[in-house]
């Protein structure tokens, strides 16, 4: 079989008696956290401005706008959730991917699922399909499709949902197969688009054009069986040529990427190159009572390639603070926490930040691979001291995540962010109801 073929039959034969409590616990871990970054991220102005798109489009759908009255359909539901979801840079990642796999799965399956009346079990098992393929494609491709510079969460993120919403939708595997080489055609997104509204229109473009392959896939529309793998294909225009087949043979195969990659939750609104750096910088801010006026200058050193997103080293915007490690240092070495407000452009723009900008230091490890990633902060205070941390593991990463309490906190801070309330707990209670339906889900915050 071609990839195609393989991820066809995989996405329709998975069954969903396949999905352990402790993964579906995970998937709506997963939705709780995708969801509140997108009521969160409404008032951003790329979100506003995806919004005014839609306007363009007529009104009216079965889908709902997260944490916005009126309705789309389904397929600009699922662009404009993308784009909210993403634009705060503050949802979750898997490290195979290099990026973000929630964002490009839940938005798509919730707009679905609301407008076909889909039960939330199977959107989990929907979910868990997605997953799955994207992290068994970024094994074989991320790494070069990155350095590369393609934004792989879109993509290689296409794929996945694409599959996932073939699975929701119940195509069967021929069905499925001209999905992906119809998701094929649509993939993009560059990482020259860091820092811009464009970075997260890349994130809801592949929501959209994964319902969009799909639904044409399920009306009779085909693609090339070879459109994965061809010498005009996937593999080599995204990558360099890799046998994706040989990468695609251990789809569902015991542990099941969901559990044997992970989920990493985001402590921190801004790119997650920078939180390792993060965490060991301001535990030795509170350890050592230190503040930005009493530091000469920051050294980091972290894992091989680990810096590569960190494009803006000037940042003079909130969106470009979101990609720049020299923000990311300063701001929390005099606000002694990052946070939504930190990226406000007001606060990027403060004199005491853009001073201290050009002490600090950034560099990578030589080597090839940039697992196990890590960190080692340097901090030089005016009076000669200089304090030292090594960070390995992260807090929120899959070796160490956060409790269900701290997930809950961060998800009623971002509804707080927005002006709107909503019960972390309740939200977390229907997202592991496989009986609930996105419905009930939508309807707690308001």
């Amino acid at each position: 079989m071609t990839p195609s073929e393989q991820i066809g039959t995989f996405s329709a034969a998975f069954n969903v008696a396949s999905l352990t409590p402790a993964l579906r616990h995970q998937c709506a871990r997963s939705l709780l956290d995708t969801y509140a970054v997108g009521v969160a991220g409404k008032r951003e102005l790329a979100s506003l401005r995806a919004m005014a798109y839609l306007a363009t489009l007529g009104a009216g759908g079965d889908a709902s706008l997260w944490g916005c009255p009126g309705r789309a359909t389904a397929e600009a539901a699922a662009f404009y959730n993308g784009v909210a979801a993403h634009v705060l840079d503050y949802d979750d990642v898997t490290s195979p991917l290099r990026g973000h796999p929630s964002v490009v799965l839940w938005p798509a399956l919730i707009a679905l699922g609301e407008a076909e009346s889909i039960v939330m079990g199977r959107m989990q098992s929907a979910y868990v399909v997605g997953f799955e393929v994207m992290c068994k494609l970024a094994k074989a491709a991320a790494v070069q499709a990155y350095a590369k510079g393609w934004h792989v969460t879109a993509s290689i993120g296409i794929i996945g949902a694409t599959a996932a919403v073939a699975h929701l939708l119940r195509l069967d595997a021929q069905q499925t197969a001209h999905a992906i080489g119809i998701a094929v055609a649509q993939a993009a997104g560059t990482r020259a688009n860091f820092g811009s509204d464009a970075k997260s229109f890349q994130a809801g473009h592949a929501n959209a054009a994964a319902l969009r392959a799909a639904r044409l896939a399920q009306a009779g529309f085909t693609s090339s069986r070879d459109a994965m793998d061809a010498q005009q294909g996937y593999a080599a225009l995204y990558g360099q040529g890799q046998d994706l087949s040989a990468a695609l043979e251990t789809l569902g195969q015991a542990p099941l990427e969901l559990s044997a990659s992970g989920l990493e939750v985001k402590k921190y609104p801004l790119c997650y190159a920078t939180h390792r750096t993060l965490d060991g910088l301001l535990d030795l801010r509170k350890e050592h009572g230190i503040t930005l006026a009493d530091v000469e200058r920051v050294e980091i050193e972290t894992s091989p390639g680990a810096l590569v997103p960190l494009i803006h080293h000037r940042p003079t915007t909130g969106l470009q603070g979101k990609f720049s490690l020299e923000y990311a240092v300063a701001a929390a070495l005099l606000d002694g926490q990052i946070g939504l407000a930190t990226f406000k452009d007001e606060n990027v723009q403060r004199a005491a930040i853009q001073n201290f900008l050009p002490f600090v230091q950034g560099r990578s490890a030589t080597g090839e691979s940039i697992m196990p990633r890590w960190a080692f902060v340097s901090v030089y205070l005016r009076d000669g001291k200089r304090l030292e941390r090594r960070i390995d593991a992260l807090r929120g990463s899959a070796s160490l995540p956060l409790t269900d309490e701290e997930l809950m906190l961060k998800a009623a801070d971002c509804c707080g962010w927005a002006g709107l309330q909503g019960d972390a707990g309740a939200l977390l209670a229907v997202a592991s109801d496989p009986k609930a339906r996105a419905g009930d889900l939508l309807a707690i915050v308001r």
